[in-house]
């Protein structure tokens, strides 16, 4: 594949636990906010990452606001995106168009695509913290 070949790049994440606790934080700190929590919890999803490079699994389950490893959830998923860390990373500091990568192929989405595209609105609230989570930790080498 494709992937296989790709040099790391200065943007990458060291570890799955990064990755869970940037990107899975991000979520966490969505369900902590006063407006979004409400909104995302009533879409009732429950969404599945699978990240690559390194190789993550997340689940979002925005009913019960809960955030967990793959490996922890037992329950059904409504969708899984598909992506490289990289791509989450970049999503996250709105500079990834969900729709545009979804099309391109770095993104790839199996199952319910449209609650997704209603959740992307809401996330550009997020960036700002996103980013501004890494600057604090000191990971502007994950900066876009």
């Amino acid at each position: 594949p494709r992937s296989a070949r790709r040099k790391p790049t200065a943007m990458s994440f060291g570890s799955p636990e990064e990755v869970r606790t940037y990107i899975g934080g991000i979520f966490e700190a969505a369900f902590d906010d006063a407006e979004l929590a409400p909104r995302l919890r009533s879409t009732g999803v429950v969404l599945r990452f699978a990240f690559t490079e390194p190789e993550t699994d997340l689940v979002v389950d925005f009913e019960n606001a809960v955030v967990t490893t793959g490996a922890e959830y037992e329950g059904p998923v409504g969708a899984t995106m598909s992506m490289s860390a990289e791509t989450g990373n970049g999503y996250w500091q709105g500079k990834v168009n969900l729709p545009l990568a979804m099309a391109k192929g770095r993104i790839r989405v199996d199952g319910q695509v449209a609650p997704l595209l209603k959740l992307a609105p809401l996330s550009k609230k997020l960036y700002p913290v996103y980013v501004e989570r890494l600057t604090a930790d000191g990971r502007t080498d994950l900066l876009v």
